[in-house]
């Protein structure tokens, strides 16, 4: 398929009349979709992604993936991607959330399924694409025995993505600072986890815990307990790196101050005290338990 074809195909999505009525179904994605693939990542997000991604992406190397399609939609385009939900499976005891991971010694590796990119083109938004992806997501998931989470990464400012984990009981459980560099700008991100199989966090204080619709009260996507706790923990964040601001500064005057009793009293400067720097704003994003 040619470049003026796949542009062809993304003008018809954004032309679909509202008079429309899809029908949606899901398939695998194919090496054959390896174009409208790569275009609807340009379109859908600020991120550049490899070739290589693709490419795995469409020959199952180590990536699944579900691709949606309208079989409504007429000749070829019938069976073109209009969404889609890529995931990898990775071990837990190698993901950036093992210690959000309560694991026995005795078990065997647990897995985590990590959620790489998810979409959907905009005239088919709002009709349930993505939580029903994200649904897919989670069956497959639960249908590994050694899985213990769902997790991913959301860019801060992406309200609607935001909302859309909360609603399908994803937890926030992380802030990474400065994790996304776009346009040579900096973004934080938040990080969600859904617990399956019996995984939990090793620290959570909702543990166990019952609400009156008989949710599990750290899944229930209308806990306001769950959604209080997440704020208190925010706010700890946003306090700790208040401080660690405070004391980088800090630091900094005492390098100065020992740079300045460093120098001879006749002008000369002596080697200045060798003191190795800290990075103080975290290396390692701060966390919350949940």
């Amino acid at each position: 398929m040619n470049s003026l074809l796949v542009t062809k195909v993304c003008e018809s999505m954004a032309e679909l009349k509202s008079s429309h009525h899809p029908i949606i179904t899901f398939r695998p994605i194919r090496p054959s979709d390896l174009e409208v693939l790569e275009q609807l990542h340009r379109d859908l997000f600020p991120i550049r992604y490899e070739p290589e991604f693709f490419h795995n992406v469409v020959n199952g190397n180590d990536i699944v993936s579900w691709g949606v399609v309208d079989r409504s939609r007429p000749n070829y385009l019938g069976d073109q991607l209009i969404g889609f939900v890529t995931v990898k499976i990775v071990l837990a005891k190698e993901s950036e959330i093992s210690d959000l991971i309560r694991c026995d010694s005795s078990s065997v590796d647990r897995t985590l399924v990590y959620i790489l990119t998810l979409g959907v083109v905009g005239s088919y938004r709002k009709l349930g694409i993505a939580s029903a992806l994200i649904k897919e997501v989670i069956k497959y998931a639960s249908s590994i025995p050694t899985c213990r989470a769902v997790y991913l990464h959301v860019i801060s400012y992406n309200a609607p993505a935001i909302h859309l984990y909360r609603k399908m009981s994803f937890m926030c459980v992380r802030c990474l600072y400065g994790f996304y560099l776009i346009s040579g700008q900096q973004y934080d991100s938040y990080l969600f986890v859904y617990y399956v199989n019996g995984g939990k966090s090793p620290c959570s204080p909702l543990e166990g815990g019952k609400n009156h619709s008989g949710w599990s009260t750290h899944q229930s996507p209308y806990s306001y307990r769950t959604s209080a706790w997440e704020l208190v923990m925010l706010m700890f964040t946003y306090l700790r790196s208040a401080a660690k601001t405070v004391t980088a500064r800090l630091w900094r005057n005492e390098e100065k101050k020992a740079w300045k009793s460093s120098k001879c009293k006749d002008g000369r400067c002596l080697m200045p005290l060798m003191q190795s720097k800290r990075n103080i704003t975290s290396e390692d994003a701060d966390y919350q338990c949940v």
